[in-house]
């Protein structure tokens, strides 16, 4: 089922401030890494947002995603303090990986490999 509106009013909100809350309180969470908020979805009653972050600078990922799990209650707080006028209610937030872009960058390697194997077939003009 496609978001409502009001449901993508509120990720787009979410995400926006999500991404300055880590800018500042990410340091003290995950150190020397880049952490970015690439997708935000709301449930349909604006009580939990499922925010998808990516992450470079490390190849465990999934424990950078543990840390943030584990400082949710603080990264909640602070981005109520942030939100609070434009909302009723501030909703839980759940952190989940988003491996799009380390999925993209394996399959052009696997591309480029292919290519320079020059088993990729005739290329059409």
């Amino acid at each position: 089922m496609a978001e409502s509106k009001r449901q993508q009013q509120v990720g787009s909100l979410i995400k926006r401030h999500f991404s300055t809350v880590l800018m500042n309180e990410g340091p003290n969470i995950y150190q020397g890494l880049l952490v970015t908020v690439t997708d935000v979805k709301m449930s349909s009653d604006l009580g939990l947002a499922k925010i998808y972050v990516s992450i470079f600078g490390t190849d465990n990922k999934m424990a950078v995603v543990e840390e943030l799990e584990f400082n949710n209650t603080l990264l909640r707080q602070m981005l109520a303090n942030r939100i609070k006028r434009h909302v009723r209610r501030i909703p839980n937030i759940n952190i989940y990986l988003d491996d799009t872009l380390d999925e993209m960058y394996r399959l052009r390697g696997v591309f480029d490999r292919l290519h320079d194997q020059k088993l990729m077939g005739k290329e059409e003009e």
